[in-house]
């Protein structure tokens, strides 16, 4: 084993304790801290003595303090990277399904169909007042037709609309 690499793992011994609390201060958590000072003892593993280090209490520190910040930009990389895949892929779509989309688009027309069997007026004021959300007297307005009228138009619409898409449920 070359001598930098031994004189440097005497010295991570000695100051494990420091080095450890920079990698915290650096990661934020202990056993990320733990990693880092792990990974810091592999590599001085692999030190050679060319080129001689003269300082290496400040090799070692800069070293530890690199390892730190490249642990939190790979956990950083690998938070962002599942973050994005969060939802599983086999989770239901809310959606509604094929089939159910067919009912509703089958019921509708059946209640399209119930609408155009009601006179004239009557559809008028069930549209503008039940679909087009306009108040009683607003229809009435437009209408030329008593607030009373307008309620008992829309009670006709209601009754009819009811019947028929009842009788087509049971056939």
């Amino acid at each position: 084993m070359p001598t930098n690499a031994i004189a440097l793992t005497r010295l991570l011994l000695s100051e494990r304790l420091s080095l450890l609390r920079l990698a915290l201060r650096i990661v934020g958590t202990k056993p990320a801290a733990e990693d880092v000072t792990q990974s810091l003892w592999l590599r001085l593993q692999h030190i050679e003595d060319d080129p001689p280090i003269a300082n290496k209490r400040a090799y070692l520190y800069r070293l530890a303090a690199n390892l730190a910040t490249d642990h939190l930009r790979a956990s950083r990389r690998h938070d962002a990277l599942f973050d994005a895949a969060a939802e599983p892929v086999d989770v239901s779509s809310q959606a509604p399904s094929a089939e159910r989309s067919l009912l509703d688009r089958e019921r509708l027309a059946r209640f399209e169909a119930a609408l155009e069997e009601l006179p004239l007026r009557c559809r008028q004021v069930f549209v503008l007042r039940r679909i087009d959300g306009l108040p009683p007297a607003e229809v009435a307005e437009r209408l030329g037709i008593t607030v009373n009228a307008v309620a008992k138009h829309v009670r006709i619409a209601l009754r009819h609309c009811h019947a028929r898409m009842k009788d087509d449920a049971e056939a």
